[in-house]
């Protein structure tokens, strides 16, 4: 069955996956969602001996229905191969009686390439099959590994330009110079000075400026986005819910039918929104836990039904979960709403002009699949230590939030269902952080001896992203002002003259 997607502010324009995929987000600033969440259609016991690569076709077909078989198949064989470190794609390790669904195998070792390596060749058929002309610029914002992952997957693409802003003191050391050096003449890296959500509103505004879209069709250019806001994002996260469940099923982990619990370290709600769509299609998930740090706005939205951004901003160790206006919670809300767009734009006109919106209380008995918690600073690193102490397994900050967030969950409730924690990143990316957290000594050494001495302790050989970085050189050393994100698009695409 063909699926349609519209926006989460007005459902009355139906556009095909891929013109939503081209568009990345909806004129009126809405996402883009499906009219509906199409069931799997094999069993999970009939996709037991699937390779990663072969589930991957049987979901995302489901979505990207205006695809080809063979376009499809394309895209993901280009997406999934030598790329990841392993064959598996997404191995499954088990520690303290929990499951790790490791997402961090791929070329900048974090989740986020699980998207993103197959989000260029969607686009790129995407604007085949609509005859599009124009040049397209991946517009991005970055709380830290979305920038380098999308850089990594576009760098040197045909037909293609990719901006991605950062903020300037708001990401780890590892995941600035994975960017700073990124190498291709089509790639623009820009620091500001703000936080992620400064960010992430400039790019939003930038998407939504008539005048500079004006400009840029005038030079055979058009924004697409590269975001979790963007469907072809989201579409390929739901496949390693669907791929965890089906090894844990192989495995004789879990009955066929027995509920699982998920974990989600969450930041922009777009890898929980994945599994929650995942639940839909038909995969027995029970909970959706959703773990957040200090800035904790998702665990009091789920505590209170009011969503809250007027609060202060904080900088922690886990700094892709550094976030204060989740992107993706507007899809979450279309649904409750009944997907009434209307009810949707209100409640996001009112985070827009006061920043803050109340759900109904029925939107809120919707939200019973879902529990939020957090962890501070704290808590954070005495999970690193203790997982390491117990079990020797390193966790990175972020699956360390998940992990205590879990014991959280376990200690309110007493369920006891075998629980898949998503690990969104290597700890290679944050080692300052965690091998501080596993001993306060390490803290004298420098960023790639602490690199070389978690290769040690872990005995983990370190990821080929890290070595290449080691002595790359800064290609990009571009910070402006959140105020001057346009002036430094116009720079780049030669728009400036122009004026």
């Amino acid at each position: 069955m063909e699926i349609l997607y519209s926006s989460t502010r007005d459902s009355g324009k139906k556009v095909t996956a891929s013109q939503a995929i081209l568009k990345g987000l909806s004129d009126d600033g809405g996402l883009f969602v499906p009219d509906h969440i199409p069931a799997l259609e094999l069993s999970m016991r009939e996709l037991t001996g699937m390779s990663y690569q072969e589930i991957a076709y049987e979901v995302m077909r489901l979505y990207l229905t205006d695809f080809t078989e063979d376009e499809l198949k394309n895209c993901i064989s280009r997406a999934y191969d030598s790329k990841f470190d392993t064959k598996e794609i997404a191995p499954i390790t088990e520690a303290e009686g929990t499951y790790y669904l490791e997402l961090f195998h791929g070329s900048t070792i974090a989740f986020k390439d699980m998207a993103l390596s197959i989000l260029p060749h969607l686009m790129i058929t995407s604007a085949k099959k609509n005859h599009a002309e124009n040049e397209i610029v991946i517009l991005t914002a970055t709380s830290g590994d979305t920038g380098k992952a999308a850089l990594a997957g576009f760098a040197g693409v045909e037909g293609t330009k990719i901006i991605v802003f950062y903020p300037k003191n708001g990401v780890s050391p590892i995941q600035e110079k994975q960017m700073v050096t990124q190498k291709g003449d089509n790639t623009f890296v820009v620091g500001i000075h703000g936080n992620f959500d400064d960010a992430q509103n400039g790019v939003k505004s930038l998407f939504n400026d008539p005048e500079l879209a004006g400009e840029m069709a005038e030079a055979g250019l058009q924004f697409s986005s590269a975001n979790s806001i963007n469907i072809g994002r989201l579409v390929p996260q739901v496949v390693y819910y669907v791929y965890a469940y089906v090894k844990l099923l192989e495995r004789g982990k879990v009955k066929d039918g027995e509920m699982i619990n998920v974990v989600v370290p969450t930041g922009n709600f777009g890898n929980i929104l994945a599994a929650f769509y995942a639940k839909n299609m038909g995969v027995p998930i029970g909970k959706l836990i959703c773990a957040s740090n200090e800035n904790k706005v998702l665990y009091d939205f789920f505590v209170t039904g009011r969503y809250d951004r007027n609060r202060e901003f904080k900088l922690t160790s886990s700094p892709s979960m550094d976030i204060l206006i989740s992107s993706n919670l507007e899809r979450l809300i279309y649904r409750i709403a009944g997907n009434d767009a209307k009810k949707n734009a209100e409640l996001m006109a009112a985070l827009s002009r006061t920043g803050s919106y109340e759900i109904t209380e029925q939107m809120r008995t919707q939200l019973a699949d879902f529990y939020g918690n957090y962890a501070d600073e704290q808590e954070t690193a005495k999970r690193i230590k203790d997982m390491y102490e117990n079990a020797g397994y390193v966790l990175d900050t972020h699956t360390a939030v998940a992990s205590a967030v879990y014991q959280k969950y376990v200690a309110d409730t007493k369920d006891e269902t075998v629980t898949v924690i998503a690990s969104t990143a290597s700890p290679f990316k944050f080692t300052r952080n965690v091998m501080n957290a596993i001993d306060a000594k390490y803290d004298a050494m420098s960023d790639f001896e602490l690199v070389d001495e978690l290769s040690g302790i872990g005995k983990v050989a370190v990821p080929n992203a890290i070595e290449e970085i080691r002595m790359a050189p800064i290609v990009h050393d571009n910070v402006c002002d959140k105020t001057e994100m346009k002036a430094a698009v116009k720079r780049f695409l030669g728009l400036d003259s122009q004026s």
